[in-house]
């Protein structure tokens, strides 16, 4: 299970599809998306690593989606949809999109892109073609539920499937088969948009495949409560006979935040999912084993061990600790992947029983250079530490950009870091740090876009436990130059990655 390339270590970089260049406010799954492949090859790089790709909802993050196996149609490419007749180029053109070419302006998005995207369903011939049927079919688990979902969501003025009338809420047979009837047309569409989606997905992917370069993708261990996989899927959950949640998830107070995170999924109900031989999981990873090429889990911790917190506490102080299924779920999630291989997030208290889980299943585990330079040289995240079988990262989404963590230090706290390094000036850190991490043995090296451009806080994803300002950087055309590609060439040459 170990994560590697045919040719052993490897690098990559984290840039998630929304933070593509593009005219169209976000990016997208069209020609700037192979462009940054091509860099990727001139880099030398063997991993692109993405953020979930599924669509957003509140908060735009996406961790906290509208279903755990579809697509976000905000990626889907006007100018691609230009090219095979759907749009004119005057009707791509003609919304705000926003001014700044580093920003995802979602309230713009919402507005325009859906009405974007339905000129283009109104033009479309793909019903007939044995492509779409193809879709479908394949797709039968999931693709109706969240496609009706939907619709309901934009029936009922976007308010939570919980707020919706009694009978569709419950997701009765009779009443499932009613509202499908009365929102065909709408249906269509969001399918439309899922098989869109997924034919330029399945093109980017296949270039990258070709020009030996390995998609890393992210899933959440949990899903959102406002999602076609719990209204569909209740009886996995831990709610109650309204179907609200009884218990949510998140983390317990520590020295960062006195009351913890509330996050607020619900959680998994697992002696049903061990009823049913774990079912849903083996859906959701062997889809995602069709989309990537490695799968990252994120806060694997929980699987060995979840926080409980009363749904009506409004901090995660009152929680308690829960057993996860362990060895039972990732034996299911292993019957369910085939070639495609698994990385975890096991950032936080890594309890015994979560190493003894790493250590059956063979996965990687992360190392994070941001944490290294707090507690001495035993600190676990140094390079000197680090095991082969591990995937370092210069930090996460949820992280500070290196170069506006390292640069800000005070002078006590860069001594440290200057003299493991070897430099003497502050700001030579961040490239010392790529170095330090390409030429240590973990087997992979992610870095962050935003990282190996040296770019300050400014350009960060997200500031976890806020809302409204985050998951909106977005890269400028022609900003990752061919002189950035030539640097990172001559690492991953230097230390045979």
């Amino acid at each position: 299970m170990l994560l590697k390339s045919k040719t052993g270590r490897g690098a990559g970089i984290l840039l998630p599809v929304s933070s593509l260049p593009s005219d169209y406010g976000i990016g997208a799954l069209g020609e700037e998306a192979f462009r940054f492949i091509d860099f990727l090859i001139a880099a030398g790089q063997k991993y692109w690593q993405v953020l979930p790709v599924g669509p957003t909802s509140f908060g735009d993050s996406p961790y906290q989606s509208f279903s755990a196996f579809a697509g976000n149609p905000y990626f889907i490419d006007p100018c691609l949809l230009v090219q095979e007749g759907l749009l004119t180029e005057e009707e791509a053109a003609a919304y705000d999109w926003g001014e700044n070419p580093t920003d995802v302006d979602y309230a713009k998005l919402f507005d325009s892109r859906y009405k974007l995207l339905h000129s283009a369903f109104s033009k479309s011939k793909h019903f007939n073609t044995a492509e779409y049927r193809d879709f479908c079919e394949s797709n039968a688990y999931w693709l109706s539920d969240y496609c009706l979902y939907m619709a309901l969501k934009f029936e009922f003025e976007n308010r939570p499937w919980l707020l919706w009338p009694k009978e569709i809420r419950f997701y009765e047979p009779d009443a499932v088969k009613v509202y499908a009837e009365k929102l065909k047309r709408e249906t269509d569409f969001w399918k439309f948009c899922q098989f869109k989606f997924f034919e330029q997905w399945g093109k980017v992917k296949q270039y990258a495949n070709q020009n030996g370069i390995q998609i890393i993708g992210d899933i959440p261990i949990y899903v959102a409560l406002d999602s076609a996989d719990v209204w569909a899927h209740s009886a996995l959950f831990q709610l109650d006979k309204e179907r609200s949640p009884v218990k949510v998830a998140g983390v317990p107070p520590d020295i960062f935040s006195k009351d913890g995170q509330l996050w607020g999924n619900p959680l998994y109900d697992w002696s049903v999912m061990e009823q049913n031989g774990f079912d849903w999981w083996k859906q959701r990873m062997a889809y995602s084993a069709g989309i990537y090429d490695v799968i990252r889990i994120d806060h694997f911790i929980g699987v060995v061990r979840y926080y409980a917190i009363p749904a009506a506490d409004t901090t995660a102080a009152n929680g308690s600790w829960q057993p996860g299924p362990g060895r039972k779920l990732t034996d299911a999630i292993h019957s369910a992947i085939g070639s495609a291989q698994v990385i975890v997030e096991d950032l936080g208290v890594v309890v015994p029983e979560v190493r003894k889980l790493l250590k059956h299943t063979g996965y990687p585990g992360m190392k994070i250079l941001q944490f290294a330079f707090d507690s001495g040289p035993k600190n676990e995240y140094l390079p000197h530490n680090y095991i082969q079988n591990s995937v370092v990262y210069g930090g996460t989404h949820d992280n500070e950009t290196l170069a506006g963590h390292f640069l800000a230090l005070n002078a006590k706290d860069a001594k440290f870091v200057k003299d493991y390094l070897g430099v003497k000036r502050k700001k030579d850190i961040p490239a010392a740090l790529i170095r330090a991490a390409y030429a240590s043995v973990a087997n992979t090296v992610i870095f962050q876009a935003q990282d190996i451009l040296f770019l300050p806080n400014s350009a960060r994803m997200n500031f976890p436990s806020t809302i409204g300002t985050n998951w909106r950087w977005r890269l400028e055309k022609g900003q990752l130059t061919d002189r950035v590609a030539e640097q990172l060439h001559h690492l991953v040459t230097t230390y045979a990655r």
